[in-house]
């Protein structure tokens, strides 16, 4: 490399010289890793239509090979015992059994439509970091889940064990993913979830539990039984 003196002249008329300075051909360095977040389209696009042409599929399948289980003609004079509702509607149907009308058929399906709606506009969704593996963050979550089961417990007409079960069930999964060790598998997955996840999952599992019960679960007057000893699974 070649080292340059800036001297005074005397005469000002003089015409400066001039330096060009040409640097070797270098590119800039491509990170090549996977990116966090891709394009809606083509990415997410072609995913959700390969998955409705799957589903698509099962369903002519399934229905070319099983007929729908339809019952006799409707009679205004007869009441089946006991009355459901299409199984996309025993989850609330369900929900009655716990709560009064307005409660299990308003209140809290607008809460549940508020909070899904809510939770993608949480700052913490925008990182998704992993749950905080220290004894204060899960207390705090523990000290919520103990809450929600009191008032589970002793707000309906009887306890609602669909949503405590289900709210145990995703706080166990939730502290062994935060405590686990294991670097693969299911624990290593486990522990990279985030809050919003957890929270969205217990939401997933009480509706499923709820409209299981519902299904195969409910008898005549509505009482619990045993799907195949009365045949209430339709």
């Amino acid at each position: 490399m070649s080292s340059f003196t800036v001297e005074k002249g005397a005469d000002a008329r003089a015409v400066p010289t001039r330096l060009l300075v040409v640097q070797g051909e270098e590119r800039p360095a491509v990170d090549v890793s996977d990116e966090d977040m891709v394009m809606t389209f083509p990415h997410l696009v072609l995913r959700e239509a390969i998955a409705f042409l799957a589903l698509s599929l099962i369903l002519v399948t399934l229905a070319l090979v099983a007929d729908a289980p339809l019952e006799e003609l409707a009679d205004p004079t007869r009441t089946p015992n006991p009355a459901k509702a299409p199984w996309y509607f025993l989850g609330l149907q369900e929900l009655l059994h716990y709560y009064p009308p307005v409660v299990s058929g308003v209140l809290l399906p607008g809460i549940l439509i508020v909070a899904l709606a809510v939770i993608p506009y949480v700052r913490i969704n925008l990182t998704r970091p992993p749950l905080p593996r220290d004894r204060r963050t899960l207390g705090t979550a523990w000290a919520a889940i103990v809450a929600l089961t009191v008032v589970f417990f002793f707000t309906g007409s009887q306890p609602v064990w669909p949503f405590i079960g289900t709210l145990w069930g995703v706080g166990a999964a939730m502290t062994a993913g935060a405590f686990g060790k294991s670097e693969t598998g299911p624990g290593a997955w486990l522990r990279a979830r985030s809050l919003p996840f957890w929270i969205f999952a217990w939401f997933l599992t009480a509706a499923v539990a709820l409209t299981v019960i519902g299904v195969f679960f409910r008898g005549p007057g509505w009482s619990f039984t045993l799907p195949w000893r009365d045949g209430v699974f339709y």
